[in-house]
């Protein structure tokens, strides 16, 4: 085996070859096998598909709500009245149990007013988790010393802006996010 002259490059050897194929047939073979590991961890189509979903609001009149299930949560949807507006405007914040808005197109410290808890610009219309923040149990409707909804698992009531006002649930309902498409229909998640 002879060396090369300074500043020569030796030939590249059978054997260099070799460890260069080798090499790379590993590497191949590495991202085959990592791929479906790393793949399965996309969430599947089905969870995609419940990522958003758009309802359409045309037929739901003033005072009129509808449910409908968004992430296998109930979400309520309200076209609040005139009056169930000005009562819940009327309530001073430091009425409330929970100050916090709970909307998730609002800053996180946003104030539980009832401009913060409907829509923006829309403000007849109400858009929440149907879930108790207690534990977890659905309440009903338009029941309640409030007006708003009640919840018949362990009396948590919430006013006409869905704000937590008597009982255990220690939070106002949740306001997921959400954007108006057209003026008739909506956009959640």
């Amino acid at each position: 085996m002879g060396t090369a002259p300074h500043g020569d490059k030796p030939e590249p050897s059978r054997r260099d070859f070799l460890y260069i194929a080798t090499g790379a047939v590993g590497v191949v073979g590495a991202a085959l096998v990592a791929w479906p590991l790393v793949d399965q961890m996309n969430p599947d189509q089905a969870a995609l598909a419940l990522a958003t979903i758009e309802v359409d609001i045309a037929a739901v009149g003033e005072g009129e709500s509808i449910t409908v299930k968004w992430r296998g949560k109930p979400v309520f949807i309200r076209n609040r009245t005139a009056k169930e507006i000005s009562d819940a405007k009327a309530v001073a914040l430091s009425d409330l149990k929970d100050p916090v808005a709970r909307n998730d197109n609002l800053p996180a410290n946003a104030m539980a007013t009832d401009d913060n808890r409907s829509a923006s610009g829309k403000e007849n219309w109400l858009i929440m988790l149907g879930v108790c923040t207690h534990l977890g149990c659905v309440p009903l409707g338009q029941q309640g010393l409030y007006g708003g909804w009640f919840c018949p698992c362990h009396g948590s009531q919430y006013d006409t802006a869905g704000r937590i006002r008597q009982g255990p649930a220690p939070q106002n309902l949740e306001v997921p996010k959400y954007s108006f498409t057209t003026d008739t229909t909506i956009l959640i998640g």
